[in-house]
């Protein structure tokens, strides 16, 4: 389990400058705990002392292997395909049996990172037509946001897909209103204009921010107000983004369920003014 999920899952148990501590390292994660515990006590007022017992409740043997644990993660967070690869079994395995298997199990996995209370909670919010939905990835998540703004389209009017050009993101930021919706997917080796953008768009519109990024978290979780942190591994040199893929195809059908008739009507309006693709 991460850190961040292991101070998640202690909240019920925490003192008063527990929470205040947790509450200042989840704000600022993982950044806070590089500091010197001089440091984030003094910018916490909570004790050295208190701090070394927190660290010590999420299984680490002082503040420097706390440190060390989020160094970890960190260098988790920007691994590339040369450093993750790894072959799955010898040479006489099956491999696409093998690949299919580890894939099917990353997806089963997504109920553990997402429960069903957060996924109703955001579906509610893009599916609300009060407001306007805003879709962006990274440099290969892009692919998803994609397909996920294309089947969005059809099901709810103002789904708007950024361009990769950061030239033109004004206009869709100058569009944006505090009841408006930004989702972006990032996975590791994270894209600081996703971050940027986050960072603007919650200072200058107050707008929400729906994160879907890996278990070691984008940066972009800073300044979002929903994240949803999915499984990748799969023990090659590719993460896997099987899992980002069936949440958005589940988020779609969950919204298109909830008023089938206009879902319906507004799919046979698209489809009667669709241009029609000549055989090349």
């Amino acid at each position: 389990m991460e850190l961040r999920q292991q101070i998640d899952s202690l909240a019920e148990a925490l003192t008063p400058a527990e929470r205040k501590l947790s509450a200042a390292l989840l704000a600022d994660y993982p950044f806070a705990g590089l500091q010197t515990i001089q440091t984030l006590a003094e910018q916490t007022g909570v004790s050295a002392p208190s701090i070394t017992r927190f660290v010590t409740k999420l299984g680490c043997h002082g503040y420097q292997d706390f440190q060390r644990r989020l160094i970890g993660e960190l260098k988790e967070g920007h691994r590339s395909p040369v450093d993750l690869h790894e072959r799955i079994g010898g040479g006489d395995v099956d491999f696409l049996q093998s690949f299919l298997d580890l894939t099917a199990e990353a997806v089963r996995a997504v109920g553990d990172s997402l429960s069903p209370s957060q996924f109703e909670r955001i579906c509610d919010l893009v599916a609300d037509e009060k407001r306007a939905i805003y879709i962006i990835g990274g440099r290969i998540s892009d692919a998803i946001a994609q397909h996920f703004s294309r089947h969005l389209r059809q099901v709810r009017r103002n789904v708007f897909h950024l361009p990769p050009d950061t030239e033109v993101w004004p206009e869709y930021i100058l569009r944006m209103r505090a009841r408006d919706l930004l989702i972006i997917f990032d996975f590791r080796r994270y894209q600081q204009r996703l971050v940027e953008l986050a960072a603007k768009v919650r200072q200058s519109t107050g707008i929400s921010v729906v994160l879907i990024t890996d278990k070691w978290m984008s940066p972009a979780a800073a300044y979002a107000t929903e994240v949803i942190a999915l499984p990748t591994e799969n023990r090659t040199a590719w993460d896997s983004y099987a899992g980002a893929l069936a949440v958005a195809d589940a988020m779609v059908a969950s919204i298109s369920e909830r008023d089938w008739d206009a879902t319906r009507d507004r799919i046979r309006a698209w489809d009667a003014v669709r241009f029609e693709q000549g055989n090349q």
